[in-house]
């Protein structure tokens, strides 16, 4: 790809880190939510998944939620860690792709994420070498501060406004077609991923 970006904003999920939607499944199964299947998505949550994942329900009333659909009394513990049975590992090349792409470009994440994930186990998996989940990103964009979430054009709008840049200076990567139609249709280069795979060849 010809480089003519100065940033280049990058999904999380699918893309930086591995999931594992069935973890997440078997884990709130065990703890009772026997729906959870309506909730998950691959790119996106619904009900009160989503509602957290915008930041229209704080952690405790998100709880408070899983609760209403439990069959016995859990820890809040018990609840985010089977939400965080969702996330499984980074694969270190990807590390690595991030530190050498920060040498030359403004990296930036943009996420669909909750409060639940990234102020626990997200953080921790970026814990390699003595380096923090800072020292690989310039900023971060993340939906539950943000209170809204991909494809809505209007997150992808804020990331530019705030950024100070026009679209047209950043390449945006995801590993969902929706949200890469989405930001090239605001002017953003994109690049559309298989998720879980290694595609530093094409920015390195």
């Amino acid at each position: 790809m010809e480089q003519k970006y100065s940033t280049i904003i990058f999904d999380l999920g699918g893309v930086i880190i591995n999931l594992k939607k069935q973890n997440c499944i078997d884990a709130f199964k065990t703890l009772g939510y026997n729906s959870i299947d309506d909730m998950l998505g691959e790119y996106k949550q619904g009900g009160e998944f989503l509602a957290l994942e915008e930041g229209r329900l704080s952690v405790e009333e998100w709880r408070e939620s899983v609760r209403k659909n439990l069959s016995a009394p859990v820890t809040d513990k018990q609840i985010d860690d089977a939400f965080n049975a969702f996330l499984v590992d980074i694969p270190i090349q990807k590390l690595r792709m991030l530190q050498l792409l920060k040498t030359k470009y403004r990296i930036v994440m943009l996420s669909n994420t909750n409060k639940v994930m990234f102020e626990s186990k997200i953080p921790e998996l970026f814990k390699v070498d003595g380096l923090r989940i800072e020292d690989y990103f310039d900023d971060f964009f993340l939906s539950y501060k943000m209170g809204l979430s991909k494809p809505s054009p209007e997150i992808f709008i804020k990331v530019a406004e705030q950024l100070g840049i026009n679209p047209c200076e950043a390449l945006f990567i995801d590993d969902s077609q929706a949200n890469v139609d989405a930001a090239s249709r605001l002017g953003f280069q994109t690049m559309c991923v298989e998720p879980y795979t290694d595609f530093s060849d094409k920015l390195l």
